[in-house]
C-alpha cells in the first residue's frame, strides 16, 4: 500500500522536517536562477554564450561531482553533509553581489560552479536518505512531494523572483536565496542521525558491511560503476536519462531564445517573458507530480509501468517540440505546461522503481551515479544550445529537443523488452 501525502505528511514528523526545509530552499535557488540569468544578461549585452555558460557553470560541477557525493552519502553521516553544504551555500550566494560590469563576469560563474559543487553533496545526501525518512510504503509520495516541491517553487520562485529583481534589483534576490539556505539548514537539525541510515542493529551484520569497512573510498566509488554496469535495470535508467538530457538540456535555453528571437519582437518584456515560461514549466510539473500518487499507484496495480513511462516520454517531447513553433505566448505556455505535466508524473513512477530496486548500502552511489551522468550530459547539452542559437532559430532547437526527450521512450521499449530486466525492475 502507497501512503498519500497527506498521511506522510501527518505521520512522519522526520520527513515533514526536511520536505519543510526543502519548501523555502527551493523557493530561493529559483530566486537566484532567474536573478543570476538576468544579471549575466545585462552585464554581457544579452550574449547567448554568457548564458551557457552560466548554466553550464550551474549545473556541471554538480554533476561530475555526484558519484563522489553519493559515495560520501553511503559512508559518512548524511546529516551532517546536509548542514555543512547548507552553511556553505548560505555564504557563496551572496558573492554574485559582487557582479557588477562584463568585467566581473568570472565571480558570477565562480560563484555559481561552487554552489553546484556544494549543492552536489546536498543532494547526495538528501536523496540516499529519503527512502529511509519515508519508508517503502510512503516513497512514492515522498519522491513526488520532493520533487512537486522543487517544481512548484520552480514556478513560484521564477515568477516571484522576476518580479522582485524588477522592482528591489537583483541583490534582493540574492540576499533571499542566501536566507532560504539558513532556514534549510535549522530545519534538518531538528532531524535525528540515525533517521537518515538504515537500521544499524541489522546492517552491522551485513556481509556488504564487513566488506566495506576494508574498502577505500576510491573502492567504494568503483563499487557504485560496478554494481551500474552489471545491473541491467539500473544500466537502463542511466542510459535512458542521459539520452533525455540531451533534449532536456537545451529547456532553459529554449525559453531565453522564444523570449529574444520570437517574442521581444512582439513588444514583450525579455525577462517577464523567460519568467512566464518558467513559471509554467514549474507548474506543469508541480501538477505532474501531485497527481503522481494516484495514477502512480494505479499504474502499479495494473502492472503498466513499462508502458506508461515510454509513452509518456514520447509524448512529453512532441508537446514541447509544438510549443516552440507558436508565437502566441500563451498557448506555448499551455504546450510547455502540458509535457512538464507528463514527464513529472512519468518521473515519480520511473524514480520510485528506481529507488525500491536499489539496497541501502550503495543507493547514494547508484542513484547519484545517475544523476551525475543525466546532468552532465544536460549541462554539456545546455552549453551546446546557448551556442547553437547564434546559428539556428529557437523553434528549431524545441524541435531537436523534442525529438531526443521522445527518443528516450523509444530507448526504454527497447531495452524493456529483455525479460532478464523486467524481473530486476522490483529485485
Amino acid at each position: 500500500m502507497n501512503l498519500s501525502y497527506r498521511e506522510l505528511l501527518k505521520s512522519n514528523e522526520n520527513f515533514r522536517l526536511l520536505f519543510l526545509g526543502q519548501l523555502v530552499s527551493e523557493l530561493g535557488n529559483w530566486f537566484n536562477y532567474i536573478a543570476g540569468l538576468g544579471l549575466i544578461r545585462v552585464v554581457s549585452g544579452a550574449s547567448p554564450e554568457a548564458a551557457g555558460i552560466l548554466l553550464l557553470c550551474r549545473t556541471l560541477p554538480w554533476a561530475l561531482l555526484m558519484p563522489f557525493a553519493g559515495t560520501c552519502a553511503d559512508l559518512f553521516s548524511r546529516r551532517t553533509i546536509m548542514l555543512i553544504t547548507d552553511i556553505l551555500r548560505a555564504f557563496l550566494a551572496l558573492v554574485f553581489l559582487f557582479v557588477d560590469s562584463h568585467e566581473d563576469l568570472w565571480i558570477a560563474y565562480t560563484g555559481s560552479l561552487l554552489l553546484s559543487g556544494a549543492s552536489a553533496f546536498f543532494d547526495g545526501a538528501k536523496n540516499a536518505a529519503v527512502p529511509n525518512l519515508s519508508g517503502k510504503e510512503g516513497l512514492l509520495s515522498a519522491t513526488a512531494l520532493m520533487f512537486s516541491s522543487r517544481f512548484l517553487f520552480m514556478a513560484i520562485g521564477a515568477a516571484l523572483g522576476g518580479v522582485t529583481s524588477a522592482f528591489f534589483g537583483y541583490e534582493v534576490a540574492f540576499v533571499i536565496n542566501s536566507v532560504s539556505f539558513l532556514v534549510s539548514a535549522a530545519s534538518i537539525l531538528l532531524i535525528p542521525e540515525n533517521a537518515m541510515h538504515e537500521n544499524k542493529v541489522t546492517a552491522s551484520y551485513s556481509p556488504k558491511q564487513t566488506h566495506r569497512q576494508t574498502n577505500s573510498f576510491f573502492d567504494e566509488l568503483a563499487e557504485g560503476f560496478r554494481y551500474t554496469l552489471a545491473n541491467p535495470f539500473a544500466l537502463t535508467i542511466l542510459l535512458m536519462n542521459i539520452i533525455w538530457a540531451m533534449g532536456g538540456g537545451a529547456t532553459f535555453l529554449v525559453f531565453e531564445g522564444l523570449a529574444v528571437q520570437v517574442f521581444s519582437a512582439q513588444g514583450k518584456n525579455t525577462d517577464t517573458v523567460v519568467s512566464f515560461l518558467m513559471t509554467a514549466n514549474g507548474i506543469g510539473l508541480t501538477i505532474g507530480m501531485l497527481i503522481a500518487h494516484r495514477i502512480g499507484s494505479y499504474v502499479e496495480s495494473r502492472k503498466i509501468e513499462i508502458s506508461f513511462i515510454g509513452w509518456a516520454l514520447v509524448a512529453h517531447g512532441i508537446f514541447f517540440a509544438l510549443a516552440g513553433l507558436t508565437n502566441f505566448l500563451p498557448l506555448a505556455a499551455f504546450l510547455v505546461m502540458l509535457s512538464r505535466a507528463i514527464v513529472g508524473v512519468e518521473y515519480a513512477v520511473q524514480e520510485t522503481m528506481f529507488q525500491r530496486s536499489l539496497p541501502d548500502y550503495i543507493r547514494g552511489r547508484i542513484s547519484t551515479l545517475d544523476r551525475g551522468a543525466e546532468v552532465t550530459v544536460f549541462s554539456l547539452a545546455s552549453y551546446l544550445a546557448g551556442v547553437s542559437l547564434n546559428f539556428i532559430s529557437a523553434p528549431f532547437l524545441a524541435i531537436l529537443a523534442g525529438f531526443f526527450t521522445s527518443i528516450s521512450g523509444v530507448f526504454w521499449f527497447v531495452r524493456m523488452k529483455n525479460q532478464e530486466i523486467k524481473a530486476l525492475r522490483y529485485s
